[in-house]
């Protein structure tokens, strides 16, 4: 979203017995018992720290994060936090321990050190911050509906500024749509905003949150805009009234996009950017591999395909309009994510197609015959 278990606990098992609460044995009460003694053997957990202190260990642990040796840094931090229990840094080697984890995803045991710290209904402090990380590592282990309602309780506090509520009902929000819920997350998300609206000085509440918010409205409309299907072979009256929702689709997904875009986080306009243009491509791909409709004769199928590809030629040209303007505005603020690559690699194919497509159209006023390639085909070489 921002956007293994302890050893400690294991060794708690061993000494305690309670592995093997409630076990059965099969001996019978008339037959002899044969006891067998081992040397006691005193496990630490980690040799290798053994003999540190909690003030070593803390040192050590965050040592060990500056040098982004995380794996080593969640061992100290985690050695403090199960062997000292008393120890003034046990909260922070907590919370440590499980930033540590989440750097090398390894989700479960970061929700394990958060999960110990979170208090999502009343915490103020780490207690709060621990409890944003563990609906954080929830919607990493795919438990949406266990994050989405953590964040809930969060969202609805009184007692929490602005800032820590905004965020916490996006992030509701986005946990609802991966649940599977895309109604009731579009319902959760326009909440976010209409908090965000109704503040006073929006100036004093970062906007990242509010431009995920549009960002993520604008995904479920392009995902009701993937879902509706162009079939010529239904007939052109259905085509064109397919056609025309998929459009309308396409047009508020982009409409939500471009708020994203004007809230001015570079994060969310360039990833809003990115997706802007992958819908024009989309809906190109879509007209492009259709089949000509069936009840059409030569004449009108001939027709039928001057037209698309004046649509598709159009598409092909806003879509390169936004890429460039996406890279643009990803240069000016040095952003870099993965929206930004991809949207290099698409900005490139989009201009091979619009180049295809004007050869081809010229070959065809010259006489020669020769269909567009598909998206995607390259074109033939010279016959040698």
């Amino acid at each position: 979203m921002r956007m293994g278990r302890w050893s400690g606990v294991v060794v708690a098992l061993a000494a305690t017995g309670l592995a093997c609460t409630g076990a059965r044995t099969n001996v019978r009460p008339d037959h002899k018992v044969e006891e067998i003694r081992f040397e006691p053997i005193h496990v630490t957990g980690d040799p290798e720290l053994e003999k540190l202190n909690d003030e070593e260990l803390m040192a050590g642990g965050e040592a060990a994060y500056a040098a982004e040796d995380y794996k080593k840094a969640a061992r100290y931090f985690g050695r403090l936090a199960d062997f000292f229990p008393d120890s003034r840094h046990r909260r922070a080697a907590l919370y440590n321990a499980g930033l540590a984890h989440e750097r090398v995803q390894e989700w479960e045991d970061a929700y394990m050190r958060f999960n110990e710290l979170s208090d999502p209904e009343h915490g103020t402090g780490d207690a709060l911050d621990a409890a944003f990380r563990v609906a954080e590592t929830l919607y990493h282990l795919d438990r949406y509906d266990e994050a989405a309602d953590l964040l809930h309780v969060i969202a609805e506090r009184t007692d929490l500024g602005p800032n820590k509520r905004i965020e916490a009902q996006v992030q509701y929000g986005i946990c609802t749509l991966e649940a599977g819920r895309a109604e009731e997350a579009e319902s959760i998300l326009r909440k976010a905003l209409a908090m965000y609206n109704a503040l006073e000085f929006k100036e004093e509440v970062d906007d990242y949150f509010p431009a995920q918010a549009q960002f993520f409205i604008g995904e479920i409309y392009r995902l009701r805009y993937e879902s509706v299907q162009l079939d010529p072979l239904k007939g052109t009256d259905e085509l064109a009234k397919d056609l025309e929702y998929k459009a309308e689709l396409l047009l508020s997904a982009q409409g939500h996009y471009l708020r994203a875009i004007r809230m001015g986080n570079g994060q969310w306009a360039t990833a809003a950017g990115a997706q802007i243009g992958m819908l024009y491509e989309n809906l190109y791909e879509h007209m492009v591999s259709a089949p000509v409709p069936p009840e059409l004769n030569a004449e009108e199928a001939e027709i039928y395909r001057q037209e698309l590809r004046k649509k598709i030629r159009v598409l092909i040209t806003k879509a390169i309009n936004v890429y460039e303007r996406t890279l643009e505005a990803a240069e000016r603020i040095g952003a870099q994510n993965p929206f930004v690559e991809r949207t290099r690699q698409s900005l490139k194919k989009m201009k091979e197609l619009l180049l295809a497509d004007a050869r081809s159209e010229e070959a065809e006023t010259s006489g020669e015959s020769s269909p567009p390639p598909a998206a995607g085909e390259p074109e033939a070489g010279p016959h040698s």
